[in-house]
């Protein structure tokens, strides 16, 4: 099999460092692709550091992939030597479950196979895109319709589609008053597509040094969540909020924001469960909590094709990939607006 130039974690309690992988010889259905990009997202960190307890070392972390295929099996009808394209959360799933015949992989009642940490059909586990590399099945190799700023796009595998799956759920458009929790990687992109979609959005930020921000972002009002006059002048005109917020809190407060049949979404994953929030919040306006995880590859597809429609992109820092290590403490202060992506050249031209 051919070696491949990474990086990965060896221990939870160590950097990431240069490391060789074997990606597999492309069978009939699978498209092999050269990375030029890969985004870094929070949960690469909580992976390689092992804080989710279900680390497969060595990881090689990284599911925001953007890359050139480069070569296809005989039976690939999808794409073509040359083109652009996309690798997002999953690689995989059983395609026979009620979820998969759906077109929702990432509910898969047998369970998907993630980018990386994930056990493939082979038994061995998948190596995401810290790598100049990767193969994978083309039924989940998407199309990259954006002619520029490719290295903007990546964030969009997984940070844009956590955001739109639950904005096209819950039927987010011009009749809707919608919040956005948290303005991070994931709540910048939630401002930008939910502006898009035509809502009026509220940014809740606990940081007042980012309401410029976020109005330039999309953003018609900015709420400071710690203070209870402005929230209070809320109270009970929002018909959808997504909370990106990972870390627990109470959810009280955004509840009493909701209209009646208005729905809370959680789309952060703290490593401890958020408090209960309060009955009566809920029943007296038929309230709901609610969650929602990445978007099957129809709906990536989907995602891809709007945010080029409307210029959508993250706004990024992109990095080397030697200095990922500097990137993950940089990430753990939000010491970056609002996403850092590796350019994958500079690992091929460490050798």
């Amino acid at each position: 099999m051919p070696q491949i130039a990474a990086y990965a974690a060896q221990r939870s309690d160590q950097p990431l460092v240069p490391h060789t992988i074997e990606r597999r010889i492309p069978n009939a259905h699978d498209i092999a692709i050269d990375i030029r990009y890969c985004g870094v997202c929070h949960s690469d960190l909580h992976t390689a550091r092992n804080e989710w307890r279900d680390t497969l070392y060595p990881c090689v972390p990284g599911h925001e992939i953007i890359g050139t295929v480069v070569s296809i099996g005989k039976s690939v009808t999808k794409f073509k030597v040359g083109d652009t394209v996309g690798v997002g959360c999953m690689v995989g799933s059983c395609g026979h479950c009620h979820s998969c015949q759906a077109g929702e992989e990432n509910y898969c009642e047998q369970g998907f196979t993630l980018t990386y940490n994930s056990k493939d059909s082979n038994h061995s586990h998948t190596f995401g895109g810290y790598s100049t590399h990767i193969v994978v099945n083309e039924q989940f190799v998407l199309s990259i319709a954006h002619q520029n700023n490719l290295a903007a796009i990546a964030p969009l595998l997984c940070a844009g589609i956590t955001m739109y799956s639950p904005l096209r759920h819950w039927h987010v458009d011009s009749t809707k008053k919608v919040g956005i929790v948290g303005l991070g990687g994931l709540g910048h992109m939630g401002v930008k597509l939910a502006h898009a979609m035509g809502a009026h959005v509220v940014l809740f930020t606990t940081s007042p040094n980012k309401a410029s921000e976020a109005r330039n972002l999309g953003a018609d009002e900015v709420v400071i969540s710690k203070d209870p006059k402005q929230m209070n002048s809320h109270a009970a005109s929002l018909n959808f909020i997504i909370n990106t917020v990972a870390v627990p809190h109470d959810l009280d407060p955004y509840l009493s924001l909701l209209k009646k049949n208005g729905t809370l979404c959680l789309v952060g994953v703290p490593p401890e469960p958020h408090p209960m929030p309060h009955t009566f919040s809920l029943i007296s306006k038929r309230r709901a909590i609610a969650g929602s995880l990445i978007g099957g590859v129809k709906e990536t597809q989907e995602m891809l094709d709007f945010c080029a429609k409307h210029n959508i992109v993250s706004d990024i820092e992109t990095i080397p990939m030697k200095d990922i290590n500097v990137a993950y403490e940089r990430m753990l202060k939000s010491d970056v607006k609002y996403r850092f992506v590796i350019d994958m050249q500079t690992l091929r031209d460490e050798k």
